[in-house]
């Protein structure tokens, strides 16, 4: 590991691991935006259909077929939306995750402890979280309570995921911040 990377959040630095994140958050929410957008095609189809069905064996052989065009088309619209719905949100969280990150850092290296390697842990994860939950509730134009919640489960998302990634940190030999601080408290 070198030492450029070594004190990055699991080891990929920033500028590699925006785009894959992005990337990553496409792919998984064009499989969900691809099911979804299938069913829901297939079935408008259906009702589209519905008062006028085929009467022999090559009508309903047409129809099928039709159908499962339709399907395979919402499948792809829908599934290209959700994927780029995703990508943008994540990409929206590993930004906020990065900026957290130095912002805590420079914090540091203010007050005289060495922010560059304990800034990164699962606290700017979980702060990222909640801004990128409330950015979420403000755009959807959320009612206060649904706000509330969905910035809730973004810093509980956050909490997770920044404590996965410093696990993975420790497992490599990172500092992590919390564990860092914890140490210099103890003394």
């Amino acid at each position: 590991m070198s030492t450029s990377t070594a004190n990055e959040r699991i080891s990929i630095p920033f500028p590699v691991r925006l785009p894959l994140t992005s990337a990553l958050a496409f792919a998984c929410g064009s499989a969900l935006g691809a099911s979804q957008g299938g069913l829901v095609a297939g079935l408008r189809f259906r009702a589209e259909n519905a008062h006028r069905f085929p009467t022999d064996q090559v009508g309903w052989y047409l129809y099928h077929k039709s159908k499962n065009y339709h399907a395979v088309l919402g499948a792809a619209k829908e599934g290209i939306k959700m994927g780029g719905k995703m990508a943008i949100w994540a990409g929206v969280y590993a930004y906020l995750e990065e900026g957290v990150d130095r912002y805590r850092g420079a914090v540091m290296t203010w007050w005289g402890w060495d922010g560059s390697r304990t800034s990164k842990d699962a606290i700017s994860s979980t702060l990222a979280g909640l801004a990128t939950g409330g950015a979420f509730a403000v755009w959807g134009r959320f009612p206060a309570p649904t706000a509330v919640r969905m910035a809730t489960l973004g810093a509980k998302a956050g909490l997770g995921y920044g404590i996965l990634q410093d696990l993975v940190g420790l497992a490599r030999g990172r500092s992590v911040g919390i564990v860092e601080l914890v140490k210099a408290f103890l003394r």
